[in-house]
């Protein structure tokens, strides 16, 4: 089992009467991609502000690494916010390298790392263009290297895909893959349920300043499963049966759901009267099924 490199614990925040969070808590493991998921105003973003020492709750627990999260911690935070920030009228090059020490490297040391990213990512072109010059999808990359020089323990992402084209979108998913790969924890907020599907391992829903859903992507989607499965019989029929209805048909693919009385056992010796099944699988709910049920509640 792993440990929590972050755990939040009955966190309050208000604005005068606004309440921002109201006794919200999740833990996260280390080595993960944690997906921080909820409808807009939900407190997402306040959570956030609250882990990055932007703002402070008015009551309830941070703990990072097992310790009332302080000062000494901003250094092993790297935050990318939604609402991206650089200095427009700077170069590129002289911008990351003074954001780069600004968290704690020496001058030589920024210069080696961002000139591995920027070679990595195939920038190396922009070093010496002013910001101004970039596109917003140039810009994000270089925000990208600068939230993540340093090496932090844990990588706080707000939709670090908005504004991407798919194939930039890609490569960035990839990056963010390899470093939790090599050790780093990362929390990732977005609206794009398919990103979460590929990339994250455990998941929280935030709605109405609570949170609502917590725990093991897998385990979520299990415990969300209806009796749904996809059938693929040896060519197209159309058909009717009492123990199953057809939700959806793509030629010779089926998806089903079983009546309340019927059994598994009892549907495929119903199905292969008649036909040969080529494949039968059950079908798992989606993220985006689940956020859509969970919030409409």
């Amino acid at each position: 089992m792993k440990n929590h490199l972050l755990e939040v614990q009955d966190v309050v925040k208000k604005y005068g009467d606004y309440i921002a969070l109201d006794k919200a808590s999740i833990s996260i493991p280390e080595c993960s991609i944690y997906g921080l998921l909820g409808p807009n105003g939900a407190g997402k973003t306040t959570l956030m502000r609250i882990i990055n020492q932007i703002t402070a709750p008015d009551s309830g627990i941070v703990l990072f690494e097992n310790q009332q999260l302080n000062k000494k911690h901003i250094s092993k935070i790297g935050y990318l916010p939604e609402e991206r920030g650089l200095y427009k009228k700077m170069k590129v090059g002289e911008q990351a390298l003074y954001l780069a020490q600004l968290k704690g490297m020496s001058y030589n040391e920024a210069l080696i790392k961002l000139r591995q990213w920027f070679e990595k990512l195939n920038i190396v072109e922009w070093w010496h263009k002013k910001v101004e010059e970039l596109s917003k999808g140039m810009a994000q990359k270089i925000q990208f290297v600068v939230t993540v020089i340093h090496k932090p323990k844990l990588l706080i992402f707000d939709e670090p895909f908005s504004g991407f084209d798919p194939i930039n979108a890609s490569i960035i998913r990839d990056e963010i893959i390899k470093l939790k790969n090599d050790g780093t924890t990362i929390i990732f907020s977005t609206h794009r349920m398919e990103s979460v599907e590929e990339i994250c391992d455990h998941i929280a829903l935030i709605n109405k300043s609570k949170t609502i859903l917590e725990g093991p992507i897998n385990k979520i989607k299990n415990d969300f499963q209806e009796e749904k499965y996809e059938v693929i019989l040896d060519s197209e029929v159309k058909f009717k049966s009492e123990k199953f209805d057809v939700l959806h048909q793509d030629k010779n693919k089926y998806q089903i759901r079983l009546n309340s009385q019927s059994e598994i056992r009892d549907v495929l010796n119903s199905l292969n009267k008649n036909h040969n099944i080529i494949s039968f699988k059950k079908k798992l709910a989606s993220i985006e099924d689940i956020f859509i049920k969970s919030v409409a509640k």
